[in-house]
């Protein structure tokens, strides 16, 4: 079988190479095309890409946390659209066996009884913030299904939570909460200061999955899933923004006081999923506690933080 993982060398597609190759596959039969090198915007690169591809992992995506998101609604939305688009169309052309696509949490409604079902998908608009964002991941189920009814295509469909863990994005101007976290208070600690400030009230919930967990969870989908069916991608646990960063604060030693500034946006309420579908149709379940996870996330950082 051969592999095509685009965004394997991000942050996320390294972890599924690793276990794509503790699976099984060999190295030589995982492709991992660079941005630099291929743009996935560009329907003829796509095309060329998937010649001779028995599974496509699309991981490739243009995120960032609420800032980013607010500063980059349009290209967010073309991007990660036109990005989705070429490869599924051209997979399909190329006769490939499975597609796996990994969508976004942020597809959900703003407003989602809490844990979210995968029927709540289409119960109302995502969050303003990172509307564009999501529903340009959310078009990808619709050609996903579409293209399985008329097409026959083999295409599924995932729904993670947040991710976290070494090797993070901690670039301020665009990381997620976690690593923004973590760079907050180490550095607050290095510096001495006495107070750090948070974006929003800190009531805002949201649920996390170690890297390495999610990886394992695409490629057992990519192995055992394969209906139309959306299906999400999480720990199953829920913790407010307050005592996420009180926990943070504490794993990296700061003793002063923490902020919020509330003139800055929350985001979505809530964000909690179901996974029992998971666990049930292909046998995934989360194993990285999360104290566990946020420990090797720190370490990773203070080792690599001159470099990231």
């Amino acid at each position: 079988m051969k592999y095509l993982v685009t965004g394997g060398a991000g942050f996320l597609g390294k972890f599924v190479e690793s276990e794509l190759i503790s699976g099984g596959v060999s190295k030589k039969d995982i492709f991992i095309p660079r941005s630099a090198d291929h743009d996935l915007r560009n329907a003829e690169v796509c095309k060329k890409l998937v010649k001779n591809i028995d599974v496509v992992i699309h991981l490739a995506a243009r995120v960032g946390g609420i800032g980013y998101n607010q500063a980059h609604p349009a290209s967010l939305f073309y991007d990660n659209a036109t990005m989705g688009i070429n490869l599924i169309h051209s997979a399909h052309l190329a006769r490939v066996k499975k597609v796996v696509i990994v969508g976004t949490v942020c597809a959900y409604p703003k407003f989602t009884t809490v844990p979210f079902k995968e029927s709540d998908l289409w119960n109302g608009y995502p969050e303003e913030t990172n509307a564009p964002y999501g529903l340009a991941k959310k078009m990808l189920l619709v050609q996903a299904q579409a293209y399985r009814a008329e097409y026959g295509l083999n295409a599924i469909y995932l729904l993670p939570v947040n991710l976290y863990g070494p090797g993070d994005n901690f670039d301020p101007a665009s990381s997620h909460v976690i690593p923004a976290l973590i760079k907050k208070f180490v550095e607050a600690v290095r510096q001495n200061k006495s107070e750090v400030t948070i974006w929003g009230t800190g009531r805002a919930s949201r649920e996390f999955l170690f890297v390495k967990d999610a990886s394992r969870a695409i490629v057992l989908a990519s192995r055992k899933y394969n209906s139309p069916e959306p299906i999400n991608i999480g720990s199953g646990q829920e913790i407010t923004i307050l005592k996420l960063a009180t926990l943070i604060g504490k794993m990296t030693g700061f003793k002063g006081k923490i902020i919020f500034d509330s003139t800055k946006p929350d985001g979505q309420p809530r964000r909690s999923l179901d996974v029992s579908k998971a666990t049930k149709l292909f046998g995934f379940t989360a194993e990285t506690s999360f104290p566990a996870g946020l420990k090797k996330t720190i370490a990773w950082y203070k080792e690599h933080r001159s470099r990231v």
